[in-house]
């Protein structure tokens, strides 16, 4: 199904010379739209998900070159009173409202509300009904894609000892849980390196790799140092707030 609405893109841009672009897709999606449109000779496309290192993205297919910034905006949530919301607070009451997830990029959460990547045509619909979050009343304004709080500014820096840059050890130390169930979630397709989903516990990460954990976040392996007397390497990871 994914992959058939590609193909209707690309003949709807082909047939008209109009750029057109897909909805919001996962890591997953966008790996296994990427795949399929390296097999069409000619087709030029890009994914593109507000900033950088952005898990969500739309795919933009055109005739020619356009500027991806124009096709998303961005909604700036300020909360009231003292709880703190969570990501799942903003994706429940977005979905509440009958907007379905493809249409809605990634949410940064920050500490005075969060900032959410969608379609620019939704901006007005989102101004006109998005009034509450986890019960929570909110004020919403249309921000640029280039003021997004995008947890850079909130990233942690860590030094660590490792026993190994196994895939399964790096996840354990990085992300806090047992190496039994570090296992788990790379075998579960939770993990990947690099935008791409790894299944085996024993790939090595390199220096530069970005390690994402669904649902615990996102890291980046920044150096890696001699060994220790005791045979552990030190690492320095970036790790995304």
């Amino acid at each position: 199904m994914l992959l058939a609405t590609v193909q209707d893109k690309i003949d709807q841009s082909y047939k008209t010379c109009i750029p057109t672009n897909t909805g919001f897709l996962d890591v997953r999606q966008r790996n296994l739209v990427d795949s399929y449109c390296k097999k069409i000779k000619g087709l030029n496309y890009k994914f593109y998900g507000g900033y950088e290192e952005a898990e969500r993205c739309i795919c933009m297919i055109s005739p020619e070159d356009e500027s991806e910034r124009e096709r998303l905006t961005a909604l700036r949530i300020i909360t009231s009173g003292t709880k703190k919301l969570t990501h799942r607070d903003y994706m429940g009451s977005i979905l509440g409202l009958g907007v379905k997830r493809e249409l809605i990029g990634d949410i940064l959460v920050h500490s005075e509300g969060a900032d959410i990547i969608i379609l620019k045509e939704l901006a007005d619909f989102f101004v006109c009904n998005y009034e509450k979050a986890g019960r929570i009343p909110i004020k919403i304004e249309i921000i640029s894609i280039n003021d997004l709080k995008t947890g850079e500014e909130n990233a942690e820096e860590i030094r660590q000892s490792v026993s190994s840059l196994r895939l399964d050890n790096m996840i354990s130390s990085v992300f806090k849980l047992p190496r039994s169930k570090a296992v788990e979630t790379i075998n579960s397709g939770l993990v990947y390196i690099n935008g791409q989903q790894v299944t085996k516990p024993d790939k090595p990460v390199h220096k530069g790799d970005k390690l994402v954990l669904r649902g615990k976040g996102k890291a980046i392996l920044q150096d890696i140092s001699s060994s220790t007397k005791k045979d552990k390497i030190v690492i320095l990871i970036k790790k995304l707030k």
